[in-house]
């Protein structure tokens, strides 16, 4: 068990500054191009502003997918799981907290899952107060 604890600590790190690292970028990015608005005088609700808006929304997907798969290649070349594409889809469910069934993984392996479950919802809820602060933005 204390070896499942420690690799989940080192997932649970991993994700979280891939996470960071990403949210500031997209972070430089929305500030970016809300100093180019102020500079051209442009409204904040504009063609531009909302492809801007796309474009992080699909980066935050591209984040969480990163991490999902990351997961699963952990799964997978670990022998926790048979199939890339069980694996992607276990880590999925795991990492949205969804969890249908355990019966996808080797039990020795279900204790990192269940931890995947938790670090996917923080890092879910950070994306939220992420794009909550984005959406904010734009009422300004």
């Amino acid at each position: 068990m204390l070896v499942q604890l420690i690799v989940a600590a080192i997932m649970v790190m991993t994700t979280v500054v891939i996470h960071g690292i990403g949210l500031a970028m997209l972070g430089r990015l929305l500030r970016r191009e809300s100093h180019h608005e102020h500079m051209m005088h442009l409204p904040r609700i504009s063609l531009r502003g909302l492809f801007v808006t796309l474009l992080a929304v699909i980066g935050m997907f591209g984040l969480h997918g990163l991490e999902i798969w990351l997961y699963a290649l952990f799964y997978l070349i670990g022998g926790a799981i048979p199939s890339l594409e069980t694996a992607v889809y276990f880590s999925t469910i795991s990492y949205a907290a969804i969890g249908f069934s355990d019966h996808y993984i080797v039990e020795s392996w279900r204790l990192i899952a269940g931890i995947e479950g938790i670090n996917g919802a923080v890092l879910l809820g950070w994306s939220t107060a992420f794009f909550v602060t984005m959406v904010v933005r734009l009422e300004r």
